[in-house]
């Protein structure tokens, strides 16, 4: 029997499309109350959209309206980032360092990993965990795999948001692909 690729092909893609629709619409299940948009409607909040709520006396509690469930919660303007397991409870907090471009607030889920690669800023990465991208620069959180300066110049974007290597590994095991990544300001 002759193997034919063209089928082969075309079976892997079907299965690509629906393993994506299934994770948009498990994501879309998930978006907390004060992200949601219209049906259809993009993440991206109206201008202006508030910030979510915090504890003023212990700034590493878990903001407010930042969903329910299992989930990694990013705070784009507190640049820290929460692991909230079952019962959400949080598994672990930690802050992070964000490169120059941003996700736009909403919910996302984990669409890739990879190990090990070499950031956009020429920074050898591990446990990169990506979950959009912003007009062509993937936007996931990683950590340096050793302390080495971009070799890049100033104006190359970037859409790492750059963790300890302890926090990355911990970020690695927790967040599978299809895990839920709410991003809030």
């Amino acid at each position: 029997m002759a193997w034919n690729s063209s089928g082969t092909v075309a079976g892997l893609t079907a299965a690509a499309v629906a393993a994506v629709g299934f994770l948009g619409y498990r994501a879309q299940a998930t978006v907390p109350r004060g992200l949601a948009g219209r049906p259809g409607a993009s993440a991206t909040p109206a201008p202006g959209a508030a910030k979510a709520p915090r504890d003023r006396r212990r700034p590493s509690a878990l903001p407010g309206g930042s969903g329910t469930g299992e989930r990694v919660v990013y705070s784009l303007d507190d640049d820290r980032v929460w692991l909230v397991g079952a019962g959400d409870r949080v598994e672990s907090t930690f802050t992070v360092n964000p490169g120059n471009v941003d996700p736009a607030p909403g919910a996302y889920a984990v669409a890739s990993r990879s190990k090990a690669v070499t950031g956009t800023d020429g920074v050898p990465v591990e446990h990169v965990v990506r979950f959009t991208s912003v007009d062509g620069v993937v936007v996931g959180f990683s950590a340096a795999a050793a302390s080495a300066e971009p070799e890049t110049g100033g104006g190359v974007k970037t859409g790492g948001i750059r963790e300890t290597r302890a926090d990355g590994e911990t970020m690695w095991m927790f967040a599978t692909i299809g895990q839920t990544v709410v991003v809030i300001r």
